[in-house]
């Protein structure tokens, strides 16, 4: 009988070859450009329901009560709101532009800024609720607006949190270098995955003002 205790076991070889180490680091940027997409699809679907209920119940607008006496939201604190998402969408969008070309500091002090933007937005959505006109289901309008309102608080908070984490791995990724933030990383996996990063939520902030505008649009406007 063979002793197998002899044998050695063959150990478990990874290969980590250049060509291997480049199809990770890009499946993991699309993975980031990918999943930013997807979650802008998701609250694509939400307002778009929101949508469809607003213009539905406006359309046959049943015992005239879509909108009794033209009643409407807080219009000073909508207009507030609507200014002041699209500011900080406006302003994560010149920080990006300006973290490509290489000026980290003003990407955080933008990034930053845009985080206070998104609380500001979120307390004056919150606020708002407050002082409300009407009861939530006092009309078709108020019930779409009760609707959109706690989307866009959603919106605003999901948003907001991206950016501040994004921040945060800025701040470690620049002291665990001990070179002066992610675009002395640029060159490698870190710098370029956290580019991808940037690049998503940038782009959520900018569908988040476009979506804001919208709805603004139709509860004050129209």
């Amino acid at each position: 009988m063979t002793d197998t205790t002899s044998i050695p076991k063959r150990a478990t070889v990874y290969s980590d070859t250049p060509e291997e180490r480049e199809f990770e680091l890009r499946a993991a940027v699309s993975s980031y450009w990918t999943g930013g997409r997807l979650f802008i699809g998701m609250f694509a679907f939400l307002l778009a329901s929101e949508a469809f209920a607003y213009f539905y119940l406006r359309s046959s607008n049943n015992g005239q009560l879509w909108r009794p006496n033209n009643i409407t939201a807080p219009t000073g604190i909508g207009w507030a709101i609507e200014f002041t998402v699209v500011a900080s969408a406006l302003i994560a969008l010149f920080g990006q532009v300006r973290l490509r070309r290489g000026n980290v500091l003003d990407w955080e002090v933008a990034g930053w800024t845009a985080v206070l933007g998104g609380l500001v937005a979120t307390g004056l959505q919150v606020w708002q609720l407050t002082k409300l006109p009407f009861f939530p289901g006092a009309s078709g309008y108020a019930s779409c607006f009760i609707g959109w309102a706690v989307m866009n608080i959603l919106m605003l908070l999901g948003g907001t949190y991206w950016m501040e984490t994004t921040l945060a791995r800025s701040l470690r990724m620049g002291g665990a270098s001990g070179v002066d933030g992610p675009d002395q990383l640029a060159m490698t996996s870190s710098g370029q995955i956290f580019r991808a990063n940037v690049s998503a939520c940038t782009y959520f902030w900018g569908f988040m003002a476009v979506g804001s505008t919208l709805f603004w649009v139709m509860f004050y406007l129209i």
